[in-house]
């Protein structure tokens, strides 16, 4: 069993985004523990989970007209390109390169989810935005 979890410290006091980070981490640490023909499922769970996650936080940034809206994003397509890559690798048969993600991905996420993710939360609170999850694929997690 994977140690990987959202921490108390790593929780920002928007339930909405804390519930999608607890997801993302819970999807990071079943991504830890699998291998053989659970590493495939895996690693698509966690890809689909981070494009919606991704989706909804460009939501409420578009919503509230978040300042620095366009570098959030940038930080978020360069994510997701790294991880159409180790799919990719991956399919090939690359175990290697998800253990590498799996090791170098929450050290990107704490680091973010404390500065950029942060900033959007105090945000949203400041503009009294009704914050809620509403894309399906979070909605039903």
């Amino acid at each position: 069993m994977s140690a990987l979890a959202l921490r108390p410290d790593q929780e920002l006091g928007l339930e909405p985004m804390d519930d999608i980070h607890r997801e993302f981490m819970i999807l990071l640490g079943r991504l830890d523990g699998a291998s053989g023909n659970s590493l495939m499922p895996a690693l698509d769970a966690l890809f689909a989970h981070t494009v919606a996650h991704f989706e909804q936080e460009n939501v409420w940034m578009e919503a509230t007209g978040f300042p620095p809206m366009h570098c959030h994003r940038g930080e978020h397509e360069r994510v997701l390109e790294v991880l159409h890559e180790v799919r990719k690798l991956a399919a090939a048969g690359d175990d290697g390169i998800v253990r590498t993600l799996v090791r170098e991905l929450p050290l990107w996420f704490e680091h973010h989810a404390a500065t950029m993710d942060a900033m959007l939360a105090q945000h949203i609170a400041s503009c009294a935005y009704p914050a809620q999850t509403t894309l399906p694929a979070l909605a039903a997690a």
